[in-house]
């Protein structure tokens, strides 16, 4: 799966998008501008690998620290901020661990992504939960792409 439906169905309604990945690590905005016309609708994306990062970008400390950085209240935190730092119609805010555990955030589910789609003009949330469980963390960065593009296209279409 690609981005190519989603980046057409955007520029027809004149909607954009940003992202704020963690352990995506900037995979999501890769496979948008992979595909023609996504200088139409991509309109910021921020890779926060660290919880420092997250808060200079919007999400709240107190949000980390009380659900902890590995949660889809962060996830939720994250696709609201980018959204509003870029001004865009959507935001998508991923948050989880694959396949390592964490020494800076000792908590949370490894192999736990948190995935997060803010539709900013009807102020609603996607949540999704999921577990990734492939020994290479490309395959797992893939499984969590293809979950997003079918997340999008059921929101947007």
């Amino acid at each position: 799966m690609n981005f190519k439906e989603i980046i057409h169905i955007l520029q027809l309604g004149q909607k954009t998008i940003a992202t704020m990945e963690s352990c995506t690590g900037g995979g999501v905005v890769n496979a948008i501008t992979n595909c023609e016309g996504a200088s139409e609708i991509l309109k910021f994306s921020a890779v926060t690998y660290s919880n420092e990062y997250k808060v200079k970008m919007g999400v709240p400390k107190e949000v980390i620290d009380k659900y902890t950085v590995y949660s889809m209240e962060t996830a939720i935190e994250m696709s609201k901020a980018i959204s509003a730092f870029a001004d865009s119609n959507y935001g998508i805010g991923i948050t989880g661990k694959l396949n390592r555990s964490d020494p800076n955030n000792p908590c949370g589910d490894d192999n736990t992504v948190y995935i997060c789609i803010y539709d900013r003009d009807n102020n609603k949330f996607y949540k999704e939960k999921m577990t990734v469980n492939k020994k290479e963390r490309a395959l797992n960065k893939e499984h969590i792409i293809d979950k997003i593009i079918t997340m999008l296209l059921d929101i947007i279409k």
